[in-house]
């Protein structure tokens, strides 16, 4: 009999790649039926309604007056360690290096070393953070003090070994959808709110920030409408919208351009979309590729991170060094012009989603790897004996 685990997560709950896959792992977690109890300052927003064998518990940080900023990452070590007494966890999966595996670590100081610490890895943690000096050595400790690390592609693990020198085994687990969620039929009402029949909607989703490049989303969507009628979906929110919204209308395209925000049904948006653009600097993964394949929708993209991992140019979806808007905007009018291609392309993309990154394979990877460190921990308490 299989035996079935009390698992802790601890992600950061908001918008982003990293939050959505940890909540969608513990939701098919529950559902495999492990006792999943998620522990972060807000609700995850993927959590939503009630899930049976999922529990939410709150941080709470404290303001104490001597403080000059809110010590966050003490209380969720504190709660951490509370949640893993209180409720016997076997393990604690925690993504992101800084600041939820060094807490997860202060945690198993207090409880013990039978709590068990996975951590994943999703990207800004060593692509942005691994580079500070100031929290370089912090990362690596938190990393070698793990019981298994994971990292969501092939160039993570590489640059993570890189910036760190670091000599912890790096188990590669992809991120994943859940095919189900993605063959809903377009909703032509909703599609009609955008564009007319004989227009093409190119979707760009992200949270704004300077690596997603959005001045170059605008640039190839310029260049994409010069030579096709269509409109562009922005999704999301961040420091770089309000410059969007500027360049959109030096280019005279504010017509052509709708922001809908922050949007928790990924899936009907995507489904509105016929083309997808991620021009980022730099992506560990890209989820939203991910997630755009699963609908049918083909990416133009940057030939950067682990985005060649998901993306496979001339078969799903077209890729061009960072920066080279033209090329990308050609690859785009050629797909958009092309509807044979177009399907083709389409059809490869939801098939190498369901072959490469169902959500049940990689689910059941994780378990394995929770399987190992618990059976581990067994094995050295019936030594010791």
């Amino acid at each position: 009999m299989v035996k079935r685990l009390k698992i802790g997560i601890s992600c950061y709950p908001t918008l982003g790649g990293s939050g959505v896959v940890a909540t969608e792992l513990g939701k098919m977690l529950a559902e495999r039926g492990h006792e999943v109890h998620f522990i972060t300052d807000r609700m995850p927003f993927r959590l939503g309604q009630f899930h049976s064998n999922i529990f939410y518990h709150e941080v709470e940080v404290s303001d104490y007056y001597v403080f000059r900023y809110p010590p966050y990452d003490l209380a969720l070590a504190n709660k951490l360690a509370q949640v893993a007494k209180q409720e016997k966890l076997d393990i604690l999966h925690v993504h992101y290096a800084v600041p939820h595996a060094i807490c997860a670590y202060l945690a198993k100081q207090m409880v013990g070393d039978h709590l068990k610490v996975v951590t994943t890895l999703h990207g800004t943690d060593i692509t942005i953070l691994g580079h500070d000096p100031s929290l370089r050595d912090l990362i690596r400790l938190a990393i070698h003090q793990s019981d298994a690390v994971t990292a969501v592609s092939q160039d993570l693990i590489a640059e993570t070994y890189e910036v760190l020198g670091n000599e912890k085994p790096i188990e590669l687990v992809y991120n994943f959808v859940d095919p189900q969620d993605y063959i809903a039929p377009v909703n032509p009402q909703l599609r009609a709110q955008f564009a007319k029949p004989n227009e093409k909607i190119v979707l760009h989703m992200s949270n704004f920030r300077p690596v997603k490049r959005i001045s170059d989303v605008i640039d190839i969507f310029a260049g994409i409408h010069k030579e096709v009628p269509s409109h562009l979906v922005f999704v999301g929110e961040g420091p770089e919208l309000a410059k969007a919204v500027h360049q959109v209308k030096e280019l005279d395209l504010t017509s052509r351009v709708h922001y809908l925000g922050k949007q928790n049904n990924v899936a009907e948006v995507i489904g509105l979309a016929d083309l997808l653009l991620l021009p980022s600097e730099k992506e560990s993964f890209g989820l939203v590729a991910l997630e755009a394949m699963a609908g049918g929708v083909p990416t133009i993209g940057s030939n950067t991170g682990g985005i060649p991992e998901v993306v496979n140019h001339g078969v799903n979806g077209y890729l061009a060094p960072v920066g080279h808007i033209e090329e990308m905007a050609a690859y785009a009018v050629r797909l958009l012009s092309d509807s044979a291609l177009y399907h083709d392309f389409s059809l490869a993309g939801i098939q190498r989603a369901r072959a490469q990154f169902s959500a049940a394979a990689i689910v059941e990877q994780y378990e394995r790897i929770y399987y190992k460190v618990t059976e581990a921990s067994s094995c050295n308490s019936s030594l010791s004996m």
